[in-house]
């Protein structure tokens, strides 16, 4: 099973993720991508089972089984919503590639806020093993993580 990039930017080890909650692995195995663009798009084929109020956090359950949450940012949860769309309701289905959420980047960092995002597998104990398999730098669409079946 395989979660692709749904955004473009720099990867980084969730270890080095900013924020102790995501970094200690509480929430799942993941990585995270500091985006370099403005859109997060579906990472697979599934459908949306949770989109936080504040549209910086979705939660995607997979064809494939896979549960993923994606959360734009740190501590964007306090922005309320601002300088984030969602273009998905909870329910729908989504493809590869689809445009789930867009963000004004730069307001967004001129606010002071890390866009560092985090993209965990909320699932992650059904897998026996979840890896980056992406470089340093990533487009959206590109391998980003593999997760190897219990």
């Amino acid at each position: 099973n395989a979660a692709l990039a749904p955004l473009s930017g720099t990867v980084l080890a969730l270890a080095d993720v900013p924020d102790p909650t995501f970094a200690s692995g509480l929430l799942g195995a993941g990585a995270a991508i500091i985006p370099s663009d403005n859109q997060v798009r579906a990472p697979f084929a599934g459908s949306v089972a949770s989109l936080f109020e504040t549209r910086h956090a979705i939660g995607l359950q997979g064809d494939n089984g896979m549960e993923l949450l994606i959360h734009v940012g740190i501590d964007t949860v306090k922005l309320e919503g601002k300088l984030f769309t969602s273009h998905v309701r909870v329910g729908d289905r989504v493809q590869l590639g689809d445009v789930l959420i867009t963000f004004d980047r730069q307001a967004i960092l001129d606010a002071g806020y890390d866009l560092t995002t985090p993209i965990i597998i909320s699932n992650s104990d059904s897998y026996r093993a979840v890896t980056t398999v992406a470089a340093t730098a990533v487009s959206a669409g590109m391998p980003l993580l593999a997760a190897e079946p219990a």
